[in-house]
């Protein structure tokens, strides 16, 4: 079985560049074909990989402003020729899905979202900072050429994979496709419960507007109680202006200090809305409750009294009401790692094998 891996771009890591990791050590033989490949913002297990780049790849800022490019990118990936491969495995949030396989090969996508700038969260990104009035002007036309490519593209995939129950129900709105759904790869074992737990309350994030960290750093600046925010972005100028003293910017931080800080805290906060989540299972791994906003993937992953609890509302305020009636001591770090270890990257791997193995047998039954 002759596979290739497909990505839209690896110029960050995150989590789906993880799960692409994961897809490589399934099949390693594998190439990846992506639109754009930075090797200095990935993790150096990329470095010595088959990497198979687009015509973006060598255009003005192509490796850092990638996203700029984002109307050449379905030309892009309908570039790449996938004749020779028995399967092609795609992780796909946004264009990925969208190459062209032959009548011979299987093509299996595994989807984090449907695009979400171009349907769930169109109107929140249209009117989130930095769009000025000329963009403002354009995006609805380029949003609506590429919201039909992104349909039309749907329908050239075999199988979808979705990376949660909340992304299958997107899946099958927009897509109108039904969906396997496998829940992403999270190194549980990494991560280990600590002996004394400390006074502060913790994130760690990407700073950008949808992560909604600015309602966690207003309701801890007004509760006067000690939060610590991993992490680095454009938004962090503007939260440290608002911050009180009792809230501190740790900026990128060793993984060592991570599991630490992870291990450590009194609970993890997580205020925005994802498609998955994969930080709050890595806190419940080292063994913390979470609170989270009561929306997307961690509904799926935190249950509620037992390994964490939610605010309903997304502001500030409700965030505020809930810490401050939270007890930790009510909460049990065993059985918290427990359900976190449900999600570990190992049994990720062995239900995507298991999934692309049946799969393809099917197809090879049926005549491809």
């Amino acid at each position: 079985m002759k596979v290739a891996i497909v990505h839209e771009w690896l110029a960050n890591m995150g989590g789906s560049e993880k799960v692409v990791l994961a897809f490589k050590e399934l099949f390693p033989d594998a190439p990846i074909y992506t639109t754009v490949y930075n090797p200095d913002k990935v993790d150096s297990a990329f470095h010595n990989m088959d990497i198979r780049t687009s015509f973006i790849q060598k255009l003005p800022r192509g490796r850092t402003a990638y996203q700029s490019y984002l109307p050449l990118m379905p030309t892009a990936v309908e570039q790449f020729d996938l004749s020779g491969y028995d399967v092609v495995l795609s992780s796909s949030h946004a264009v990925a899905k969208g190459v062209l396989t032959g009548a011979n090969t299987l093509h299996i996508t595994y989807c984090h979202t449907p695009m979400r700038y171009a349907w769930d969260f169109y109107h929140e990104y249209l009117n989130g900072p930095g769009v000025g009035r000329v963009k403002k002007m354009l995006i609805p036309w380029l949003m609506n050429y590429i919201r039909m490519w992104d349909r039309l593209s749907a329908d050239r995939v075999d199988y979808f994979i979705a990376n949660s129950g909340n992304v299958a129900g997107r899946i099958r709105k927009h897509y109108r496709r039904e969906t396997t759904v496998i829940y992403p790869p999270v190194d549980t074992e990494y991560f280990t419960p600590a002996d004394e737990i400390g006074d502060y309350y913790f994130i760690v994030s990407r700073l950008i507007p949808y992560k909604r960290i600015d309602l966690a750093v207003a309701a801890f600046t007004r509760l006067g109680l000690p939060l610590k925010i991993a992490g680095d972005g454009p938004e962090r100028k503007r939260l440290e202006e608002i911050a009180g003293p009792s809230v501190e910017f740790l900026g990128r931080v060793s993984d060592a200090e991570m599991k630490k800080l992870y291990a450590e805290c009194k609970a993890f906060i997580f205020p925005g809305e994802e498609d998955f989540g994969i930080t709050p299972v890595e806190a419940q791994a080292a063994g913390r409750p979470v609170i989270a906003y009561g929306a997307g993937g961690c509904l799926e992953t935190v249950v509620s009294g037992v390994t964490g609890e939610f605010f309903q509302s997304q502001t500030a305020d409700a965030l505020a009401e809930v810490v401050t009636g939270f007890d930790p001591g009510r909460y049990q770090t065993g059985l918290i790692r427990q359900h976190a270890l449900s999600f570990d990257r190992e049994l990720f791997k062995k239900r995507i094998y298991i999934f692309v193995e049946n799969r393809y047998r099917d197809f090879i039954k049926n005549g491809r």
